[in-house]
Formats: C-alpha cells, structure tokens, sequence
C-alpha cells in the first residue's frame, strides 16, 4: 500500500477530519461522526482507509492521553473497517445506505462489548467483572447504536463527495 504525496495530506486531513468531528460532538455523549467517517472512507478508500483511521487513533492518544481508556481504539475501528470491507463493493443502490447504516448502528450497539474484554485483562477483571462491565455500559451503547444509525444517513453523501473530489483531483476550474 505505498502512498504517494497527495493521499498523505489527504489521509492526514481525513483523520484530523475525524479527531475535529469528534471534539465538536463531544457536548452529546455517544453521539459522533467517527462510525460514519470510519465507513465512508472505507467505501471509498478500502485498504487505505486504514491511514486515516489510524491517524485519528494517534491524534486522540497524543491529544486526550495514551491510557488504559485508548488502547481499545488500537483494534475498535478496526473491527468496524474490517466489517464494511467484506460487504461487496457492489450492492444495489436503494439497499446499500441502509447496510451500511445498519453495520454502523451494529458497531456503535457492539462498542462496549468489543472493548470490555482488553479492559478485563488491563484491569484484572474475571468473565462476570467483565459481563458486568459490559451490562454496566448497555444503556450508552443503546445511545451509541441508535445514534450511529441515524447519523449514519450521511455515509452516501460523504462518499459521494469524496469520490467527486477523486475525480476531480488536478482538474483546474479555471
């Protein structure tokens, strides 16, 4: 996946894209644009989304601190990249917002689940510490989910407009 000078600046901006959507939506908790983001570039970019997604990673540790609460973000995002990459490429176009909306809803409803079992290890805790961690966190993955699916109406526009922008890449408007 060698990367040439124009997709590092752009990956850099997406995943600083990321990190500013993120501190934006902070005032609501569980609700962001990371999930949208993290799918639309993996529509458009594949493999490569993988740089932009990795840089918000690294712009949230250096920013908000390397600890515990940030090395799940090393596999979390992931997950979800992971998951829009075995959907096929081509599906048809009334049903593909609504997948890719409901594996957005799924990541966000999943959130706590996938994070809970690097937490148990990095806290000590037994399988019950960590199904009560998990049922303990529920009602904000409900949260996480619900608001994923709806903000998740975004995803088509945002890949449409980062396909534009592809395409368009060295054409001058003038």
């Amino acid at each position: 996946m060698k990367l040439t000078i124009r997709e590092i600046a752009v990956f850099g901006m997406l995943g600083a894209v990321m990190y500013g959507s993120k501190l934006i939506m902070e005032l609501i908790p569980n609700v962001h644009l990371l999930g949208v983001l993290t799918v639309a570039y993996t529509v458009v970019y594949r493999k490569k989304a993988l740089y932009p997604i990795y840089t918000y990673v690294i712009l949230n540790g250096i920013f908000c601190g390397f600890s515990a609460w940030w090395v799940p973000y090393l596999y979390l995002w992931t997950i979800l990249w992971g998951a829009v990459m075995l959907l096929p490429k081509k599906m048809p176009k009334k049903i593909e917002p609504v997948i890719y909306m409901a594996v957005c809803a799924a990541h966000g409803f999943l959130f706590g689940t996938l994070y809970a079992p690097l937490q148990a290890i990095m806290f000590g805790l037994n399988f019950q510490g960590m199904i009560a961690w998990i049922v303990a966190g529920l009602p904000w993955d409900c949260i996480h989910g619900i608001s994923n699916f709806f903000c998740g109406i975004l995803i088509m526009p945002i890949v449409f407009a980062l396909r534009q922008a592809e395409k368009n890449i060295g054409k001058s408007p003038y």
